[in-house]
């Protein structure tokens, strides 16, 4: 998909996005906060048109995929594929969902085998080579823990606090998804497949289903999925927000991003030996 007009070609905005990270992390060591601000911003605005050049203007028709095999699977590289999806998304998400939303929103598919050790790659990529790339699919983490979280993926670019899952996340995510999914598919006819997709939602939110089985109507779900996030949106967010915190005080900068393996075994080990567990 070409750029829009007026927005750099993605390859420039990548090595933009890179040259202002390493610039924040400079005015960050420094003390200088007011000059780190001010690049953040730069940041920001330099994600967003790298958004805006992969993902194209969401009012466009898609055009029609070519029959090739190889068009069919898409042409853009896995981890590519699952930051469109996740930046549709919004909020950490399973790797059969990700899936499932760049199949009803993008061009193509994602081979289910090569998602089972991309956040090791990534992982292991940003260790050798820390924000050597503008971004990295990473794990949630656990709110009690800061462990990574079973089979959930975010992307580091995403504040700490939506990248952290407490108990009442799952459901606020969902609801979160179900919100940005039906907006996004009210731009334009929705496909068959997104229309699958989003009666699978619909039909787990009160009051989002007002039509024909299997049919949903965008802003009906919309509207009942933010009728329930006020319900738990405040309580969610108070909670990740203190897990937050603790995550910027103890981990490092691998950890807050790939979550913490030793407290989580520290944690397991403390259980077993307090209920009489032994290793025998």
């Amino acid at each position: 998909m070409p750029p829009s007009p007026g927005v750099p070609a993605p390859d420039a905005l990548e090595a933009r996005i890179a040259e202002l990270r390493a610039g924040v992390r400079r005015a960050m060591a420094s003390g200088d906060r007011r000059t780190a601000r001010e690049l953040r911003a730069d940041l920001r605005r330099a994600e967003q048109d790298w958004d805006t050049a992969v993902l194209g203007d969401a009012g466009e028709p898609e055009a029609p995929a070519p029959a090739a095999p190889e068009a069919r699977r898409g042409l853009l590289p896995v981890r590519e594929q699952v930051h469109q999806a996740l930046t549709l998304l919004g909020v950490p998400s399973a790797p059969k969902l990700i899936g499932s939303v760049y199949a009803a929103f993008f061009p193509g598919d994602i081979p289910g085998t090569r998602l089972t050790s991309l956040r090791r790659d990534e992982e292991r990529s940003f260790r050798t080579a820390p924000y050597a790339r503008p971004y990295y699919l990473c794990a949630a983490l656990t709110a009690d823990l800061l462990a990574p979280a079973r089979g959930l993926l975010t992307v580091s670019t995403w504040p700490l606090e939506q990248r952290i899952v407490g108990p009442l996340s799952p459901r606020t995510d969902f609801l979160a998804a179900a919100v940005r999914l039906a907006e996004h598919a009210g731009r334009s006819a929705p496909s068959a497949d997104a229309q699958r997709l989003l009666w699978r939602f619909a039909s787990n939110i009160p009051g989002a289903v007002a039509g024909t089985v299997g049919t949903v109507d965008p802003a009906v779900l919309a509207e009942a999925a933010r009728a329930e996030l006020d319900v738990h949106r405040e309580s969610d967010r108070r909670r990740r927000a203190s897990a937050a915190g603790r995550a910027r005080a103890q981990l490092d900068d691998a950890e807050r991003l790939f979550g913490s393996r030793l407290r989580a075994l520290q944690d397991s080990a403390r259980r077993r030996a307090s209920s009489g567990e032994t290793d025998r």
